[in-house]
């Protein structure tokens, strides 16, 4: 096959496209299924790691606190099938890489992952020097104008909305950006120009410039006579009229790492709430502080979004350990060690990690957003959005905080 072409920007954004791939290689869709923890990659059944776990020593090779037992599968479930090489899938994956630091790192390794695969991955510094805009643009339209399918990341994104300007095609695959994919959705169902859920309402002087490839770029994420849009989630998502949705079961990642050590505390998830001004900083630090006690938990695993700032005021004022993911949580948690018990705010991992930790025994729990959290400069949809995220996170336990 041939002539599958991706556009990343995030490295969930990657990983994603590397779960469609797997997927795809399987002649799947295939409903939603607990699926026993796999040997890592290279590794036989029963066998165990240098360290007596599985696969790897977490991130950036932290040690966890208390005592850590490995996890077998259920009795009398069979192991998931591995795919064909995704050499053969016929997927092109270009980066257009962010700027941050985080970011960057993260993408750089899934990207080396993927290749590792046997997938083609072509790095574009798209936002860096003067001229990027044009150049990647030249590049890129050739590729794009081949591309039998198209794979988006984030159908918000104003360069992939600018590059599908250059050429419709005739198929069309998002995957999850986030809890973004659910707002794609809902739009698109109701033929509402693509916005963030975070941003206000107001257009300013760049949106207003950018409005005529908006409007263009949603034409181009829409079903029609001429154009086939599959949506490729692990979220709970209602197909707009004339789409299809594909469920994503985080099968490739449960089948090339863990299953993970657990430890005997937990493990807390961080957000980028606050710097997406939706929640206030306070609020947030003394949230944590409470959660931490409350659950016995020792670790913070940052958001690539949060500000190093608020880490420090996070690690200074709560005791945690404060811990920078290498890669996706997903591949994180389940690399191991983790946590029986992962805590988080409401963010796409309540909907990704029991997917993901399937068969393992880890406990995730969501932490609804207090009303007097939100700032009031924050989105009106931003709290309806926040609680629809935990409202439809139906395989995680709910907090009360207090």
């Amino acid at each position: 096959m041939t002539g599958r072409l991706a556009f990343v920007e995030s490295p969930v954004q990657l990983l994603n496209v590397l779960e469609w791939a797997y997927a795809d290689a399987l002649g799947r869709p295939r409903p939603l299924a607990v699926v026993p923890p796999q040997p890592a990659r290279g590794q036989a059944p029963g066998e165990a790691s240098r360290d007596g776990g599985t696969h790897g020593t977490g991130t950036h090779g932290t040690e966890t606190h208390g005592t850590e037992t490995p996890e077998g599968a259920p009795d009398g479930e069979a192991p998931a099938p591995r795919a064909p090489s995704l050499a053969h899938a016929g997927l092109h994956v270009v980066v257009l890489a962010p700027t941050d630091p985080m970011s960057r790192g993260q993408l750089r390794r899934m990207a080396q992952l993927a290749r590792d695969e046997g997938v083609t991955v072509t790095w574009q510094d798209a936002r860096q020097g003067k001229g990027a805009v044009v150049r990647t643009l030249g590049e890129l339209a050739g590729p794009l104008r081949a591309a039998d399918r198209v794979i988006v990341g984030d159908p918000f994104s104003r360069y992939v909305q600018l590059l599908l300007t250059l050429y419709g095609p005739r198929r069309v695959t998002v995957v999850d950006d986030g809890t973004a994919t659910m707002e794609y959705a809902a739009q698109l169902a109701r033929g509402e120009r693509l916005v963030r859920w975070h941003r206000r309402g107001n257009l300013g002087p760049r949106e207003l410039a950018l409005a005529p490839v908006t409007s263009l770029a949603r034409r181009k994420l829409a079903p029609s006579r001429h154009r086939t849009i599959e949506i490729f989630t692990s979220l709970p998502v209602e197909p707009p009229p004339g789409t299809t949705v594909t469920v994503n079961d985080f099968a490739w990642t449960r089948a090339a790492f863990g299953p993970p050590r657990l430890t005997r505390g937990a493990d807390l998830v961080g957000t980028s709430l606050v710097e997406t001004g939706v929640v206030d900083p306070d609020e947030y630090l003394r949230a944590v502080t409470v959660l931490a006690r409350a659950h016995g938990a020792t670790r913070y695993f940052a958001h690539r979004r949060e500000a190093a700032d608020k880490l420090h005021r996070v690690a200074a004022e709560t005791g945690l350990e404060v811990v920078r993911p290498e890669l996706p949580l997903e591949l994180t948690a389940r690399r191991g060690p983790v946590g029986r018990t992962i805590v988080s705010f409401p963010s796409t991992v309540v909907h990704t990690l029991p997917l993901a930790l399937a068969g393992t025994g880890v406990k995730v729990a969501v932490c609804e957003i207090a009303p007097e959290w939100i700032r009031e400069t924050a989105s009106p949809r931003a709290r309806g959005f926040l609680a629809n995220v935990v409202g439809s996170a139906t395989r995680t336990e709910r907090l009360e905080f207090g």
